[in-house]
């Protein structure tokens, strides 16, 4: 096919995806999360589809910047736990051992294997080559926020939320984007709690490059898309290259399988086993109202985190 002048690359048609839409307007490539139905929750397919897309704006000569958004009220609203918590049983990115169909132990080397290839698509949008920015219009919570937190830039409208609710229970952010953007503190805050902070919030945090009124918003973006695609595509390559190589060298690859390790452990420890059940027995929604609504957590499922009795000298 025909691309960008060029023949012989071979792309997906834009039609071919399912999670998402990719167009071109000068200079600028916008990816767009379609799944408005769902608040673009993020399906199997989608971690791989950001992935290609983002190489095919790499691969194109005409593209200098990246802006990813989302389609409808949401930018995107975590992994689709409809699927992945509410359906019955063992499924791919929730409990992969215990039900009644498959008897065998949890293998924590089968969960790293799929969710780090989701961690590492993910983060297809902090390795491009050509810079990324996260229009935020909606909530970015959850997967979402592990989503937007990978790009260079992110732009939030004040209105718009975000944060990691799962790290209540279920869930520790594989792409530890939080701690670098943060710092040690300010990470510990948001992950120990799980709470959404708005725009604004996270524009004085640092999490986040700023925050605007939402109708000032798709012009904040556009403007500084603009800015940036004024410039040669190899100087935004080095710059990019430069400031990564320095979270390189404080270890972020380590921190993401740190991270990605323990992803799957909190899907898989008593308490993410309860939310699990309590998400097929009373719905998702009811779930996440439970954990989030400050009271104790899956109550009698913790096991001691002491049996053994101390030494002695």
């Amino acid at each position: 096919m025909r691309h960008g002048g060029r023949t012989g690359l071979r792309y997906k048609c834009a039609m071919s995806y399912q999670s998402l839409t990719y167009a071109v307007a000068g200079r600028v490539a916008t990816i767009t999360l379609d799944r408005p139905q769902r608040m673009n929750a993020i399906s199997l397919e989608m971690p791989g589809e950001i992935a290609d897309a983002v190489d095919r704006a790499n691969r194109d000569d005409s593209v200098h910047v990246i802006v990813l958004t989302g389609a409808g009220e949401g930018f995107c609203s975590g992994y689709d736990l409809k699927d992945f918590a509410e359906a019955a049983g063992a499924q791919p990115g929730s409990q992969l051992a215990g039900d009644d169909a498959d008897s065998r132990p949890w293998d924590p080397m089968a969960d790293y294997f799929g969710m780090y290839e989701f961690t590492q698509q993910f983060m297809a949008l902090w390795r491009s080559y050509k810079p990324t920015i996260a229009r935020v219009h909606g909530p970015a919570v959850a997967g979402g926020s592990d989503i937007a937190l990978c790009c260079d830039l992110v732009i939030m409208a004040e209105e718009a939320v975000i944060g990691y609710p799962p790290a209540r229970v279920w869930g520790c952010p594989t792409t530890a984007m939080w701690v670098y953007r943060l710092g040690a503190e300010r990470a510990k805050r948001m992950l120990l709690t799980g709470d959404l902070v708005d725009g604004r919030e996270a524009a004085r945090l640092g999490l986040v490059l700023e925050a605007v009124p939402r109708a000032q918003l798709d012009a904040r973006v556009a403007e500084m898309a603009a800015r940036i695609a004024a410039v040669p595509k190899n100087q935004l390559m080095m710059q990019k290259l430069m400031v990564n190589q320095a979270y390189d060298a404080m270890g972020l690859a380590n921190t993401q399988r740190f991270a990605t390790l323990f992803d799957g452990i909190t899907r898989h420890s008593p308490e993410g086993a309860w939310f699990k059940r309590r998400a097929e027995q009373a719905g998702f929604k009811q779930a996440v109202r439970e954990r989030d609504g400050g009271e104790p957590i899956a109550p009698g499922a913790s096991r001691p985190l002491a049996p053994w009795p101390r030494r002695r000298e």
